[in-house]
């Protein structure tokens, strides 16, 4: 099977498939003429793991019972009538499965720290591992001291401080979402693989070019725009 080209917008760093690429950039609508050839340096296997999204779905799932609990407290608090066999039952589940979830999230989240930067000794990731364990505790606590359609204040404070952590630890994730280090991934008792850097190749383009370009592209949308106002 041929390997299927990539190219990267050298403006804001989009790749994607050279087939697919249009007139313009998919993501800063750039014309076509800023793209140059890409290759991916991260190792196949690598990007077979982190294809998979393990980590990101397994987040998307704690975070689904973490906002759904405290959310469905208050909820029944302001409107203690509406369902409540359904909504005690929706409580139920989602703190039971609450830390089950969390820690599918943890080990998949150390599975993809070791993959994708070969290490979780780094100040992000250590902050993300200390945030987990809390959250994890705070769930566990929740579970333990749940009674089926009694909802105290701490009850409540427990699912909003664990709402309050999973905040935080988003907001650490989007700063890791797209960085990758080059390179092969070592496993245990396999030879270590070394890969030649490859050169970096100049922009074809200098930034006054690319600057011209996008006044051209802004002109001909202004044009376009008259041209239909005219035309109304």
């Amino acid at each position: 099977m041929k390997e299927e080209k990539l190219v990267r917008c050298r403006p804001c760093g989009y790749v994607m498939k050279e087939s697919e690429l249009g007139d313009v950039c998919p993501a800063c609508g750039l014309p076509r003429e800023v793209f140059e050839p890409y290759r991916e340096k991260v190792s196949s296997g690598r990007l077979r793991f982190l294809a998979l999204d393990i980590h990101p779905i397994a987040i998307h799932l704690s975070q689904t019972f973490v906002a759904l609990v405290p959310f469905l407290i208050i909820f029944h608090y302001l409107f203690p009538g509406f369902e409540p066999t359904i909504v005690h039952s929706v409580i139920a589940f989602s703190v039971y499965i609450f830390p089950l979830t969390l820690i599918l999230s943890a080990i998949s989240g150390y599975a993809d720290g070791l993959v994708r930067f070969k290490t979780i000794n780094t100040p992000l990731l250590i902050k993300k591992i200390i945030l987990s364990a809390i959250i994890i505790v705070l769930s566990i606590v929740q579970a333990i001291i749940f009674r089926g359609g009694d909802y105290p204040w701490y009850f409540l404070l427990l699912s909003l401080g664990a709402l309050a952590t999973a905040v935080q630890l988003g907001m650490l994730g989007k700063h890791l979402i797209n960085v990758i280090l080059p390179g092969t991934l070592v496993l245990r008792g396999a030879k270590k693989q070394t890969k030649t850097a490859e050169p970096v190749k100049k922009p074809k383009m200098s930034p006054e070019e690319i600057a011209r370009l996008v006044q051209e592209k802004q002109a001909a949308k202004a044009r376009a725009e008259k041209e239909s106002e005219a035309n109304e």
